[in-house]
């Protein structure tokens, strides 16, 4: 009796039951009250639309096994997306202003994904850079996505939900913490189905996957469709929740390898390792600004953090790469093993003669 209560308490304490439910809990009903403005809307919703981000790309890079390095372009797309829907569709909730800008960066991502048919590796990591560069320069150039400003500049429009204002710092994090956990939910469920199956099976072994019996042609177009939604998505809630003013020099190719490289440190194929490698790209700068700073003084300025920031990210890559392909996760895992080991080692019985 007492073991089984000891494997069933054990079963709890994974990421996917007790760990999720304390993290929600106090996402929604102690952060909102207890976090700072500043926590709130420099930090943690950042956070989040980097996450939904990651998570995309994830699905298409670490999932699929295809490579895209033009997830800024979807970010982009998704956020001029949804500013032109609410700019010119009167009446339009908010909310499907947002899924419909999903749905056309989607729509974007499949038109650039259809290069995946024909090349594989670093030809098609090549020839996604196109949406990048595309969408960026049409952007720029044409007027109408931005109501003809000249230098391309959206502001995002207050943020309102069946009657309800989401305008402050709390309302924002909220609003961004509820659209991420519903995304990061259907994720899961479709990563469980059939269509994550197929990912994972073209992802190991395309021809083997052809004679198994998946469809090629429509998984990877799925697979640049599902993560393209999502990263538009996540653009909306960068550009109206996080940055609330824009314009297309914003989502240029560095915002893509930071996407990027979001997922190389969290951790491929892992929807933890998304958001813990979100978590380490925002929280890095921070703890090394207030780091050089007490070390420098003034001399550790703006040019000085981001050059210190390259230099540190791109060793930890590769140490990651050398010492744990799987990433950050794989670490945490590998720790919170041994901590689990350690509270719930089985004890020994009674000995009878």
């Amino acid at each position: 009796m007492t073991t089984s209560i000891r494997s069933a308490t054990v079963r709890w304490l994974t990421p996917n039951r007790f760990g999720l439910a304390v993290l929600l809990i106090a996402a929604y009903a102690i952060i909102p009250f207890a976090g700072s403005g500043y926590l709130l809307d420099a930090v943690l919703t950042p956070f989040l639309a980097l996450a939904l981000a990651a998570l995309g790309l994830n699905l298409l890079t670490g999932y699929a096994g295809q490579v895209s390095l033009g997830s800024a372009a979807y970010l982009a797309v998704g956020a001029y997306a949804a500013y032109n829907f609410n700019l010119r569709v009167h009446g339009v909730p908010f909310l499907a202003s947002l899924v419909a800008a999903g749905f056309v960066a989607a729509a974007v991502g499949i038109v650039f994904g259809l290069p995946s048919l024909r090349l594989r590796g670093f030809y098609l990591a090549v020839s996604t850079l196109a949406a990048q560069f595309f969408v960026q320069w049409a952007l720029t150039k044409f007027g109408w996505f931005s109501n003809h400003n000249p230098s391309g500049v959206i502001d995002a429009p207050s943020l309102a939900v069946a009657g309800l204002s989401f305008s402050g710092a709390v309302g924002r994090y909220v609003f961004s913490l509820t659209v991420v956990v519903v995304a990061t939910l259907l994720a899961i469920r479709l990563l469980r189905s059939q269509v994550g199956r197929n990912f994972i099976a073209l992802r190991d072994h395309e021809v083997a996957a052809k004679v198994i019996g998946v469809p090629l042609l429509r998984t990877k177009l799925l697979a640049f469709g599902v993560s393209s939604f999502l990263i538009g998505v996540a653009g909306v809630l960068w550009a109206f929740a996080y940055l609330r003013t824009v314009e297309p020099a914003g989502f240029n190719l560095d915002r893509s390898f930071q996407i990027l490289f979001i997922i190389i440190i969290g951790g491929l194929a892992s929807i933890r390792g998304a958001f813990l490698g979100a978590a380490f790209i925002v929280v890095f700068p921070l703890l090394l600004s207030r780091f050089g700073a007490a070390l420098l003084g003034n001399v550790f300025d703006s040019g000085v953090l981001e050059m210190s920031q390259r230099i540190v990210i791109g060793a930890l890559i590769i140490g990651l790469l050398i010492a744990e392909p799987r990433g950050l996760i794989a670490l945490v895992d590998r720790v919170a093993d041994k901590i689990r080991r350690r509270l719930f080692r089985p004890q020994p019985g009674p000995i009878h003669c």
